[in-house]
């Protein structure tokens, strides 16, 4: 089976969240699936500059104002088709913000230019290879469906993955004209949004199925809570949605053979892990004790919880534990951070930066690692940290409520608790579970089951791969795959 992924990140290329590790580890698990993906991706300047040899394959005169080329190379195992618009994607900036911070002003053309172009690949513009079907990425594939729909040629299935419904790439009536779909596609069963053009809910409307990244978040969408404006068309949809879990890179994530870590280690010779602890507290400069070390990599957002992290740093300290932080975000959150990191030398500190090999040493040496997100579609870090004896403290909702299993006494009997798992968010229920985790990490027979517990959760992309190939089967002429 060929099978087309349109996305406008993937790692180890681009990477600003977890879209990128998705779009780099699926088209190698599917692989074994037999299903063989080829990723159409902006032509960034880091993308650009990471293809050691490129083919030529396909010249466009004209795309929406501009001349582009899509360049053929293989980076990392992947098979990618690069579409190289330097007046589109050639800046200093990152992928869709500018080096203020601020997102670029035609960020609509951009991505409907990537869109465009996975369509026309989808008809057969290469020649010699066109795809079966079409798996697109957020809002910024999302014409690539609605193309594929208006477009008087033949039809071609597509699968659209909403990897953060809160991201819809919303933009004025009035780049409609410029888009080149007809003018009956600006209508509510089509690209219309509310009186505008959206890119997001034109990929749920005119797709043929629709996915996300976890079966929680799938249900969670279908409410006025979480589906951010979208759950009345997506409960008309409601049988084509299927929330398929994340998985995360087993080779990259791996403690018995991470070089970025300090000492390897397995579940079955688990007495080097002690060294990664004093590694990361040397780096952050905290103490070096045997209290709870806590953890936090993350965006530093409300959507994060990241306001919680910060009140709670003063309780954390009180009862002998220690918080890392590494993270970007939100000015004010990451003042608050720095402003308990102050009150509090030595037992909690904060790095302010995306730091891919800090992240694997911090998952390698803490002993848990916090994420209490209001809402969180499927979050990678909580399989890392399972992968890594790195106890996950989560709120329960989306991915998060799939992949941890809360250690309560039924569980820690059952030897099958994985992590602490608490909710509502709020800063009270926070609280209680640092406190059950603290007295956990107390008994270090319980502790030390829970690490190895998680450390054998499947969190590969194994399972979630078949899942997305019976899909796309699902999708094309019965006998065909």
């Amino acid at each position: 089976m060929k099978v087309l992924s349109v996305a406008s990140e993937i790692y180890p290329l681009i990477k600003t969240g977890g879209l990128a590790d998705v779009a780099g580890a699926l088209p190698l698990a599917l692989s074994g699936q037999g299903v063989a993906m080829r990723t159409l991706v902006p032509g960034y300047p880091a993308v650009k500059a990471a293809l050691a040899t490129t083919r030529h394959v396909l010249h466009i005169k004209d795309l929406l104002g501009v001349p582009a080329d899509v360049l053929e190379a293989h980076v990392a195992g992947l098979d990618l088709l690069v579409l190289d618009a330097p007046a589109l994607f050639d800046r200093p900036g990152g992928p869709y913000l500018d080096t203020d911070g601020k997102d670029y002003s035609d960020n609509w053309r951009r991505f409907a230019a990537l869109s465009r172009v996975g369509a026309e690949i989808a008809w057969g513009a290469l020649g010699d290879w066109s795809p079966d079907l079409v798996h697109v990425h957020d809002w910024q594939t999302g014409l690539v469906p609605a193309y594929l729909r208006y477009g008087e040629r033949p039809a071609v299935p597509s699968v659209m993955t909403i990897h953060n419904i809160a991201f819809q790439g919303n933009f004025s009536a009035a780049i409609f004209p410029a888009l080149g779909l007809p003018p009956h596609a600006f209508a509510m069963e089509g690209v219309e949004y509310y009186g505008q053009v959206g890119y997001l809910k034109a990929g749920v409307q005119t797709a043929w199925a629709v996915s996300t990244v976890s079966p929680s978040y799938a249900e969670e969408i279908l409410t006025p809570e979480f589906g951010m404006g979208l759950e009345g068309l997506l409960n008309r949809r409601a049988f084509e949605l299927h929330g398929i879990v994340n998985g995360i890179d087993a080779d990259v994530w791996n403690p018995g053979t991470d070089s970025l870590i300090a000492a390897n280690y397995t579940a079955a010779d688990f007495k080097n892990r002690k060294a990664n602890k004093r590694a990361v507290e040397r780096h952050f400069g905290l103490v070096e004790d045997d209290g709870p070390l806590f953890c936090v990599i993350s965006r530093l957002t409300w959507q994060k919880g990241m306001d919680l992290v910060a009140a709670v740093a003063d309780d954390i300290v009180a009862q002998g534990g220690k918080l890392a932080v590494l993270g970007s975000g939100d000015a004010t959150l990451v003042a608050a951070l720095q402003t308990a990191a102050a009150r509090h030398p030595g037992r909690v500190a904060i790095t302010v930066s995306y730091n891919e090999p800090l992240s694997h040493l911090m998952q390698a040496g803490s002993d848990a690692i916090l994420i209490p997100s209001r809402f969180e579609p499927c979050g990678l870090t909580q399989l890392y940290g399972l992968r890594y004896g790195c106890v996950p403290v989560v709120s329960r909702t989306g991915g998060l409520n799939d992949t941890v299993i809360d250690a309560n006494p039924a569980a820690i009997a059952a030897r099958s608790a994985t992590g602490i798992s608490f909710g509502p968010v709020t800063l009270d229920n926070l609280r209680r579970a640092i406190r059950r985790t603290i007295r956990l990490y107390g008994d270090a027979r319980i502790w030390t089951q829970i690490q190895k517990q998680g450390m054998k959760s499947d969190v590969s992309w194994d399972k979630s791969a078949a899942l997305y190939a019976d899909l796309y089967s699902s999708l094309l002429p019965k006998g065909e795959y």
